[in-house]
């Protein structure tokens, strides 16, 4: 069955229009030039910028014409400066499904200040393909993730869930198989997001690893179970303190990131047992990418 592509060719055009009209000469590498009658780049100007014909822009900006390739919308977004989103949206107008963003590895300011302030609480920031960006002390003890003696695959969290038994360990038995079941989920979906983006390699090399190190992981892939983690309850254990019962909240500050904080779940001892662990731990590692 053939898939009809929908394209809103009147706000196409009027996207087209306006994000040429913000431009600056300067922007693109021209010269300013003295016969500028209107703000902004010429059509001609852009459609040189994007390779194809003077004609062919202008019957774009027109509403009308052939339907454009993914190739030219993706020109078309780099010859008009767009940012991630402005992209996506020239993608989405012309009909098509934007491409997968490359995971976030630079933490903005504001989301370091978000998680400094969780500092009673198990926090980390990760990639969506679960790669540890950062953790605070508590989480590094209560996860078993020892980072900074790791590098590469080891810093994700997934990978090391299925080949490090310490870290797997911090789990209790019985509520391992639906906790795995859920990280694989996540996964897949991620992977999904990723596919043809900025971090193809890194989530190929991922679940290739995993494929043929664990076969535990193997049935759990093959499952082809697809499900996005905002919360979740844990039944976690810690050799100091015993069980540990914890419900995780994710935040995604923005599109491949994500904020995670380990909360004491209510009516349990949890927040006394993470008092306990608190008063053990020195001073937050931060993690490179």
């Amino acid at each position: 069955m053939t898939m009809t592509r929908m394209i809103d060719r009147l706000a196409l055009a009027n996207f087209l229009r306006r994000r040429r009209a913000q431009l600056r000469p300067s922007d693109v590498g021209l010269p300013p030039g003295t016969r500028r009658r209107t703000p902004g780049l010429r059509r001609d100007e852009v459609a040189q910028l994007a390779g194809m014909s003077n004609d062919y822009y202008t019957r774009l900006e027109q509403a009308r014409g052939a339907n454009p390739s993914e190739v030219i919308v993706a020109s078309l977004a780099r010859t008009l400066r767009c940012d991630d989103d402005a992209r996506d949206h020239l993608f989405r107008l012309a009909g098509f499904v934007p491409p997968a963003r490359p995971n976030r590895r630079r933490i903005r300011p504001g989301v370091m200040s978000l998680v400094e302030h969780l500092g009673d609480v198990p926090a980390c920031i990760a990639t969506d393909l679960h790669e540890i960006l950062w953790l605070n002390d508590l989480a590094e003890t209560v996860l078993g993730m020892d980072l900074d003696r790791h590098t590469g695959l080891a810093r994700n969290y997934t990978w090391r869930l299925f080949t490090d038994a310490t870290v797997r360990g911090r789990f209790a038995a019985d509520d391992w198989p639906r906790f795995a079941a859920v990280q694989v989920s996540d996964l897949r979906a991620a992977y999904a997001r990723n596919t043809g983006g900025g971090d193809t390699a890194y989530a190929d090399q991922l679940v290739a690893d995993l494929l043929a190190r664990s076969a535990e992981f193997r049935e759990l892939w093959d499952r082809h179970e697809v499900a996005i983690r905002y919360t979740e309850s844990k039944r976690m254990f810690h050799p100091v303190v015993g069980d540990l019962p914890l419900t995780c909240e994710i935040i995604t500050p923005e599109p491949g990131l994500k904020v995670i904080a380990y909360f004491p779940t209510e009516r349990t001892d949890a927040r006394e047992k993470l008092d306990i662990l608190r008063a053990g731990v020195g001073t937050r590692h931060p993690v490179s990418a």
